[in-house]
Order: structure tokens, then C-alpha cells, then sequence
């Protein structure tokens, strides 16, 4: 397949026929925390995808997951109304002349939504005579068969595809096979939207990146991330870490004891440490600091220690940040400098209290004009956006710049090697419905 052009097998937005037809489209604009909208960045990203309906004579339905309602353990859905889409529904109609309708369906207190009942089919009829201009359906975590796997997935999978004609994906940032994702594509005409598209396209400048490719991965999670960053390691000429991955990476190599990291993550981090004794890529930030509460920032109670004088055994309170420092060393400044591609997943301290570090990256990689500088996930987009406006707004209209609405979705890709693995993606390969 020639170099960033999309698999022939997808079909997309601009090959279906949708003039009077009820479109279903899936949207990832899980942007809403604590009941108000943190970056609108990823509802923007979907407006060329509702334009491409709008001028196809299609009637769009669309749906979204926010937050987690449902507790991992217990199974219980919470519908909240923190978590409910009525700001995103606010921000679209301020940007859309167009009125929307949000249906009510009625939730049990252990288990969401459990199915979708005929009240919405007067909604229906009105959105396909053109009274109203578009449904949005409550959050689909809400709904009881979206992360389901018995027979109340099906339920809602049916339920969903007997509302439309058509159905869109434009979720690039939710690469997980829910129902909402992947079932209902099996069940109607199914098609990538703009911004999806626009995604997989931009993949290749990470999958087949131009040397020299450095790379920044931060997270909360070290676990869950060890297989994309082996896969990424194979890949970048240089590997900066932040955050509790750095931390987990430094005590497995240190052998020393820092507060937050796991033994079963260090026991992960020792085989990314013994990759990296012959392959060398990942580079040393040399100055971290150390704080004793992670509750609040006291002067006196965080320093900034060097790495280099971490000793065998030693015990370390919380490390919340890199130094700034760290970005002014010759070594790590230059290989930032040189690069022809860098790819950044990565908040490198701990929000809203320890910034510094993340502020110094972002703004040493907006010094390299010359790279292409993909950045990647929300909570990403969101730090850039607050603490170095001014690049992420130029960003936004240089072709040498790219943010990806779903950082999760772009290391899946990575581990895979494509992005077409993806359940999603893959049901928009396939014959159509069952």
C-alpha cells in the first residue's frame, strides 16, 4: 500500500448514499469532566465529518462514551450527570445552526440503560422530516450492553442499528470493540468518517517515520503500555519517558524503592531496562523532582535530585516531575533539536501542581520548526493547549504539526504495526452487514 494513502478496502463517508437516510454516527467526544468541556479540540476535529452529512442529505444521530460510569469491580452503571453529553450538546449548538434532540430513557440504578424503548421514535420521525436537526443519545457508557459481553450487547447493538440507515465511525480515539464501535457497524452500511480518515492518514508519519524519530511517552499506567512502548522502542532512534513511566523505568534500573511504583511494574520495567542496556535509545533526564505529598505543592517539601547520584536500595518519595533542567542539558536538548520526527504522548508531571517539566518539552519541541511534531491524546492536548498556547495554535495550521485525538488509539497501532487491526477499523473492511 503506497505511503500514507488509506487501505483501498476501507469504505468511506464520500461512497455512501445518504441524501434522506438516517445516519448513525459514532463520535469520540469524551471531553466532559466533573459536568463542563476541558478542550473542545476533539468535538472541532468531528464538524467536517457532520458537514459531509449535512451536505449528503443525511440526518445524523450521534452517539459518544464520557468518563467510566461503570465500576470495574461491582459492574454497577452510574449515570451522572457530570457525565452526561448536555455540555458537548450546548458547544454544538453554538457552532451549528441547528436545533438538538436529546432523548431520555429511563435507567436502572445497578445497571444504566437497559435497552432503547420507543420513545424515541417520534424524535425519529422528526429528525427525517427535518424538524429536528439531530439527535444525540445519552453517553453510551450508560447503556448496559456497551462493555457488556452476554446477550444484553446484542440487545443494544440491535437496538441501536434500528434507529438508522447508515452508520458512521469517526471515533479514532476509541479503538476498543464496544458495541457502539463495532457491533452496530456489523449490523448497517458502515462507513469511515473525515476525521477517521484523516487519522489513518497521518498514521504513516509514525509507522514509517522520517529519521531521525524521537519519541515522549508519558502515563499514569505502566502495565497496560509495555507492549506498545517494546514496539515503539524497535522503531524511535531515541525514547523519553515521563511520568510514572519514567519513575517505574528508573527504579527497575536503579534498583530503589520510589513511592506510587508498584513491584509487579518494576518486575515489568526490568525487561525494558535490559533492552535498553545494548540498544541505548532511551535517554536520561538527569534532574527529577522529589516531593513528600502528592496532595499539595509546600516549599520545602519538593527539591529537585539528580538521577545520577540514585544509589542501590535507596527509598524515594514521590518523583512528580522532571526538572526543567533536565531539557537544558546539552545531550537531551540536541537530540530533541536533531530530530526529523517526534511523536508525543506524554504530560510529564503531576497536574495542575507540578507543570514545569511539561512546559519545558513542549516548548523545546516547538523550537524544532523543521520536525514533524505529532502529538497525541487528550490529556496532551489539553496540557499544550494550556500552557503554551501559542504553539498549539500555530500547530493547528502547520502541515508540519498533527494532534491526534486518541493517544491510546496511535500506540495500538504502533504495537500492531497498522492501524486496519484495529476491531473498529477492521468492521469498516468488511462485506457490510450480516
Amino acid at each position: 500500500m503506497e505511503k500514507g494513502k488509506l487501505d483501498p478496502r476501507l469504505r468511506l463517508i464520500q461512497q455512501s448514499d445518504m441524501k434522506g437516510k438516517v445516519v448513525l454516527t459514532r463520535v469520540d467526544h469524551n471531553v466532559v469532566k466533573k459536568g463542563r468541556i476541558k478542550d473542545p479540540y476533539r468535538i472541532d476535529a468531528t464538524i467536517g465529518t457532520l458537514y459531509a452529512i449535512a451536505t449528503g442529505g443525511g440526518k445524523p444521530i450521534l452517539m459518544t462514551h464520557v468518563g467510566r460510569p461503570r465500576d470495574k469491580k461491582t459492574g454497577r452503571i452510574s449515570c451522572r450527570k457530570d457525565e452526561a453529553i448536555e455540555p458537548i450538546v450546548r458547544y454544538l449548538e453554538q457552532k451549528l445552526p441547528l436545533r438538538i434532540h436529546v432523548p431520555e430513557f429511563s435507567a436502572d440504578p445497578e445497571k444504566g440503560i437497559t435497552h432503547i424503548d420507543k420513545s424515541i421514535e417520534p424524535a425519529i420521525a422528526d429528525l427525517r422530516q427535518g424538524k429536528a436537526g439531530m439527535i444525540y443519545l445519552p453517553n453510551t457508557r450508560w447503556f448496559e450492553g456497551e462493555q457488556a459481553k452476554g446477550p444484553e450487547r446484542a440487545t443494544l447493538a440491535h437496538g441501536l442499528a434500528s434507529l438508522a440507515d447508515i452508520y458512521v465511525n469517526d471515533a479514532f480515539g476509541s479503538w476498543r470493540a464496544h458495541a457502539s464501535t463495532y457491533d452496530v457497524a456489523r449490523k448497517l452500511p458502515s462507513f469511515a468518517g473525515i476525521l477517521l480518515q484523516k487519522e489513518l492518514t497521518n498514521l504513516h508519519r509514525v509507522l514509517e517515520p522520517e529519521k531521525p524519530f524521537v519519541a515522549v511517552v508519558a502515563g499514569a499506567k505502566y502495565d497496560t503500555k509495555i507492549g506498545p512502548l517494546k514496539a515503539l522502542y524497535e522503531r524511535v532512534d531515541h525514547l523519553i519517558l515521563g511520568g510514572l513511566m519514567y519513575n517505574t523505568f528508573l527504579a527497575a534500573k536503579y534498583d530503589i524503592r520510589i513511592a506510587g511504583v508498584t513491584e509487579e511494574d518494576r518486575a515489568l520495567a526490568a525487561e525494558l531496562v535490559e533492552l535498553d542496556r545494548s540498544g541505548k535509545k532511551i535517554v536520561e533526564l538527569p534532574f527529577v523532582v522529589e516531593s513528600e505529598t502528592m496532595e499539595e505543592r509546600v516549599e520545602g517539601r519538593y527539591r529537585s535530585i539528580g538521577v545520577e547520584g540514585l544509589k542501590k536500595g535507596r527509598d524515594i518519595r514521590y518523583l512528580v516531575d522532571i526538572d526543567p533542567a533536565s531539557f537544558q542539558k546539552k545531550g537531551v536538548a540536541d537530540i530533541i533539536a536533531s530530530a526529523r520526527t517526534i511523536f508525543v504522548n506524554a504530560v510529564m508531571g503531576f497536574m495542575p501542581l507540578f507543570y514545569e517539566g511539561s512546559e519545558a518539552l513542549y516548548r523545546l519541541i516547538g523550537d524544532n520548526s523543521s520536525a514533524a511534531r505529532l502529538f497525541a491524546g487528550g490529556d496532551t492536548l489539553q496540557e499544550l493547549r494550556n500552557l503554551c498556547p501559542g504553539i498549539y495554535m500555530a500547530g493547528l495550521d502547520d502541515p508540519d504539526a498533527y494532534y491526534f485525538t486518541g493517544g491510546g488509539s496511535v500506540l495500538t497501532a504502533l504495537e500492531q504495526g497498522t492501524p486496519y487491526q484495529m476491531k473498529p477499523v477492521e468492521a469498516l473492511m468488511e462485506g457490510g452487514p450480516e
